[in-house]
């Protein structure tokens, strides 16, 4: 095989069988090497047995935006994997699996779903091999197990845990990962287990032995553009910018896929400055989602910046509390990440149904900011920001992700934190004739409580002081000043905040929002280089205030048959949000609700069905 600029990986296996461990070891050792690494994990939602991947892209050229099919690796940890992942893998790639799996059958197989079942041939997994039409790599598990047991002295049922080892040891034979990257990463996911990291490298060293030079792929030397890079999950950057944001109280229900972020926090509940300085943040895991954003609301009153985070089901059980916040200008975050819905619907899987929801969630009207992010490098600016926006204007912000944010782990170059700036709004710590809801100006000055000026606050609709009152013109006056403040937002917040535009064309527009990001970026570069064709991708970062005069000047320079809408989810909720707000109606729009996200092989093939004339609809449906 030629030199590659990169390469797509399955890791396939039962929940709980190391996969994120196979996934953790072999990104890090890539980005060590200097290779953009993403990775998306696909999983079912019970605790263990059923089968879940990883979905990875090595670059050597920067760093991936997306996924795609076919991919050029499968390595299975077991027979699911093979019947479940067979098409996917091109005519040159390589399948590696187990020898010892043989003779399963697809009948056999119970964990598998009886929809998936039938779309398949009932034969053995020897059969299934046999007839793909690619290299085959077969290695048998129980006796590189085996011969762990005889040096190390590890007991058989704990032996098991090593096959990821073996499949980490099969992939850096095939893509040249040298052992010195190899013991990096090892060192750095076996942290302080010195034995760990010895019986790992002592099966990656079996393996290294046992496969062939015949299966080498070759990536091309890496071209790093920064010198220091990050991995991490998009929960992980996200609690990160929480905690420089300033955030000191962060509440949770645990709930898939938010609570990972949570739990990344709760390991940094007191962090040493620099300067020796201690700070703390409070995480509290609460008895249900009401009580998470009720005592959100309650941290921030006290001064506190505070957050918290969840999906669809749970962000249902807020949206009462919502309003409160609202209607007493109380600036929260909610960290919302879409999944599958409705209901519980696809408890770990992706979506982007949730658009519509946001903008009027909880009764009446009150300002908010909606606000999403594209990618882990935008998510890590706009949480900082989130918070920023949420005090400077006495605001509840919903910073909406989605569980391929969440879940998709990346290669980032380390955010500059001289950007950084925090801005806490307009704070009185004393002062006479105090009013809280002063009609004088459409921002007031906070008043933290316990400080010596007093405020007062209620649910229903009140006076400058804080009192109930029920007086036409003054709920009048108190509803315009609440909702002035859209205009202000929308006049004061920075291009950047509502939306990115790459004009590479005037071919045909994309517009997405959210995950969509990378995937449409990665489609316009395919599309320029092998079809000729000159397309450009605007992406909506703010969806409350909506700006409408910006969109509807980058949407009317280009003919309206080719601007087409891509997102994750049937309605095309943007495309509703953009006609509302600026009279234009997007009818191309390319949709996907699986679950599962958006590739660029798949986007592609739909972008020139629709350029064609062929759909004005165009839904996908890739991915296991």
């Amino acid at each position: 095989m030629e030199e590659t600029d990169e390469i797509n990986i399955i890791l396939g296996g039962p929940q709980g069988s190391g996969l994120e461990t196979i996934s953790q070891i072999l990104t890090t050792a890539f980005v060590k090497l200097g290779y953009g690494v993403i990775s998306d994990r696909e999983y079912h939602s019970n605790i263990i047995g059923r089968h879940s991947y990883i979905h990875m892209k090595v670059s050597s050229e920067e760093e991936p935006l997306s996924l795609e099919y076919p991919v050029q690796i499968i390595a299975s940890m077991d027979a699911e994997t093979i019947f479940t992942h067979q098409n996917e893998l091109s005519p040159d790639g390589i399948l590696i699996y187990d020898t010892g799996v043989l003779k399963v059958k697809l009948e056999d197989v119970k964990s598998m779903e009886e929809e998936v079942k039938a779309r398949l041939k009932n034969v053995t997994v020897e059969e299934l091999v046999n007839s793909l039409n690619c290299k085959k790599l077969g290695i048998n598990f129980k006796q590189i197990l085996s011969n762990l047991t005889e040096e190390y002295n590890i007991p058989a049922t704990q032996a098991s845990r090593y096959i990821s080892a073996i499949i980490v040891g099969a992939i850096a034979k095939i893509l040249r990962i040298n052992e010195k990257a190899l013991t990096y990463a090892l060192n750095i996911r076996f942290e302080g287990r010195e034995l760990l990291v010895k019986t790992n490298m002592h099966v990656i060293k079996m393996i290294d032995k046992i496969v062939g030079e015949e299966y080498e792929i070759k990536l091309k030397k890496p071209k790093p553009r920064h010198k220091e890079y990050m991995v991490v999950s998009g929960n992980d950057i996200v609690g990160i910018a929480k905690i420089i944001g300033g955030v000191r109280y962060q509440s949770y229900y645990p709930i898939t896929p938010a609570a990972d972020e949570s739990l990344f926090l709760e390991s940094y509940e007191r962090i040493i400055m620099e300067n020796g300085d201690e700070i703390g943040i409070c995480v509290l895991q609460t008895e249900d989602e009401i009580a998470a954003i009720s005592s959100v609301i309650g941290a921030s009153l006290t001064g506190a910046r505070s957050s918290t985070t969840t999906s669809g089901p749970g962000f249902s059980l807020m949206v009462e509390a919502l309003g409160w916040a609202g209607n007493n200008e109380t600036p929260i975050l909610i960290t919302y990440y879409q999944r599958g819905a409705p209901s519980t619907g696809l408890p770990t899987r992706g979506g982007q149904a949730d658009l519509l929801f946001t903008l009027s969630a909880s009764h009446g009207e009150f300002p908010r900011i909606v606000l999403t992010s594209g990618d882990h490098i935008e998510a890590f600016y706009d949480t900082i920001e989130a918070l920023n926006l949420a005090e400077k204007y006495q605001v509840p912000v919903i910073h909406l992700l989605d569980k391929f944010i969440a879940n998709t782990i990346a290669s980032i170059p380390i955010p500059n934190l001289s950007e950084i700036n925090i801005d806490r709004g307009k704070v009185i710590y004393e002062g006479e004739d105090y009013k809280r809801f002063d009609l004088k100006n459409i921002i007031s000055p906070r008043a933290y409580i316990g400080s010596k000026t007093i405020s007062w606050y209620t649910g229903d609709e009140h006076n400058e002081e804080g009192h109930i009152t029920e007086d036409p013109l003054t709920r009048t006056k108190m509803y315009e000043k609440r909702m002035n403040k859209m205009k202000l937002i929308e006049t004061e917040t920075p291009q950047r905040l509502k939306y990115t535009y790459l004009d590479e064309g005037r071919d045909y527009l994309l517009i997405s929002w959210g995950s969509t990001k990378g995937v449409c970026i990665d489609a316009l570069k395919t599309l320029k280089k092998v079809d000729g064709i000159h397309g450009s991708h605007l992406n909506i970062k703010m969806f409350s205030p909506f700006p409408s005069k910006e969109v509807s000047r980058i949407i009317s320079e280009y003919e309206v048959n080719k601007v087409i809408m891509v997102e994750n989810n049937y309605m095309s909720q943007a495309a509703m949000v953009i006609s509302m707000h600026t009279g234009i109606i997007i009818e191309n729009r390319i949709l996907k609700y699986t679950g599962r996200p958006i590739y660029k092989d798949e986007l592609t093939k739909a972008i020139r069905n629709i350029l064609s004339g062929k759909n004005k609809r165009e839904v996908l449906i890739n991915g296991a």
